[in-house]
């Protein structure tokens, strides 16, 4: 075997100088060969005004037809946009009101993304892009010059579910370098989300960097679990095998004994599995008055039979977009789960706050005044966030960014 010595590792070094030149040489050769006689033209998408209205455009000469569709728009509404003479399409929007949204352009009937948007934002499997106007309405999901805190994508045995899982933990700016112990917010996604959801469309990160830079809201540790008990991971990183790639069981009579199998397996997890590995290997006060938990449509589903089964452990509850159902695909989980003893439960039950919020377009908007009417029967104190719009991620960040500052105070 020949010995590599100092001198072969720079003619080594030296000859892969020249071999990438040569590659390189040769892409710029072909490359100038292959270019099109008139330049693509430089396109700027979305371009904001000073008046929040925004110009959305994309190269396509080749299009019949290219439509914009955006969360700022009614349901199944499209903007047709218009081609110039360079084969550049399109349209003006707004002004918008400061706010984030997502949107897609729709290419001969097909949704696609903005190619000029670097942005993009994952629901489920649908990819949009991300604009964000500036303004009061979204300073709090910008990613603005303060103190960050760091994210990490999690594994960990689940012995109560019986296989390997994932979750995403949000450690606040200076855990690191400290020998502080934190309160923690265990924070749920709806139905088809994943333990990337409250990141990725929740802007949850940056809602805590932006608070507690404000003095707004104390530091705190925020997980974030995959809320589907058959799941490992998101769809993006799980094993690739059959039976990984479903989501929660459709909520519906024809598989009752399903979703209520499902209803009660993830909380058990949560309490067995989740809560018991973050307070071994993270620095937390282990304690209800430092534990919280919240969330979103079926995330809210199971924080309420989290908290009702283990009232003893939180101190903080938070429940959006969900009430108690007895019309809609919910209707299995309050009949068999949650309203049975609820009102026995509800004479016993204390904390320091039980925060419920709901847009007045939500579909779940009329389960949501039923649950608070059953809490009003019995006095049960609890804070109300009536806002405008339906059962968007428009909403649910804006009840994160008023609910953390209300923890652990």
């Amino acid at each position: 075997m020949k010995t590599i010595t100092k001198t072969n590792i720079s003619k080594i070094r030296k000859t892969v100088s020249i071999l990438l030149c040569m590659l390189l040489i040769s892409g710029l050769k072909t490359s100038a060969q292959n270019m099109p006689q008139s330049r693509i033209p430089r396109i700027v998408s979305p371009e904001i005004a000073g008046n929040n209205s925004v110009t959305f455009s994309i190269y396509a000469p080749g299009a019949d037809s290219v439509e914009l569709n955006g969360s700022w728009m009614s349901t199944g509404e499209n903007k047709k946009m218009t081609r110039d003479e360079r084969g550049v399409w399109s349209v003006i929007i707004g002004p918008l009101e400061p706010s984030m949204y997502n949107y897609n352009m729709i290419l001969n009937g097909v949704s696609i993304i903005d190619p000029a948007n670097p942005i993009i934002l994952r629901d489920v499997t649908r990819h949009s892009n991300i604009l964000i106007i500036p303004g009061k309405g979204s300073e709090m999901f910008e990613v603005n010059d303060v103190p960050h805190g760091t994210l990490s994508k999690v594994w960990f045995d689940s012995p109560s579910l019986g296989i390997t899982r994932r979750m995403t933990i949000y450690t606040p700016p200076g855990y690191e370098d400290s020998r502080e112990k934190y309160p923690v917010l265990y924070l749920l996604h709806g139905g088809g989300g994943d333990e990337d959801a409250w990141t990725i469309l929740g802007r949850a990160n940056y809602i805590l960097d932006n608070l507690i830079a404000l003095g707004k809201a104390r530091p705190m540790i925020v997980v974030m679990p995959n809320g589907n008990a058959n799941q490992t991971a998101a769809m993006t990183d799980m094993p690739f095998r059959s039976g990984n790639q479903q989501n929660m069981a459709p909520m519906n009579a024809e598989n009752e004994q399903a979703v209520i199998d499902d209803a009660s397996l993830y909380p058990n997890s949560l309490i067995k599995d989740i809560i018991p590995y973050v307070e071994k290997h993270y620095r937390v006060t282990a304690n209800s008055e430092n534990r919280a938990i919240a969330g979103l449509s079926m995330g809210c589903l199971q924080t309420q039979i989290t908290y009702i089964t283990f009232p003893e452990l939180f101190q903080y509850v938070g429940c959006f977009s969900l009430g108690i159902h007895f019309n809609n695909q919910f209707a299995i989980i309050s009949n068999k789960i949650l309203i049975p003893g609820y009102d026995k439960k509800l004479q016993t039950l204390k904390n320091k706050l039980f925060y419920v919020g709901c847009g007045k377009e939500d579909f779940c908007f009329e389960g949501v005044q039923t649950l608070r009417k059953k809490l009003d029967e019995h006095n049960f104190k609890y804070y109300y966030n009536e806002s405008g719009g339906g059962h968007t991620w428009a909403n649910w960040r804006d009840y994160l960014s008023d609910f953390v500052p209300r923890l652990f105070r």
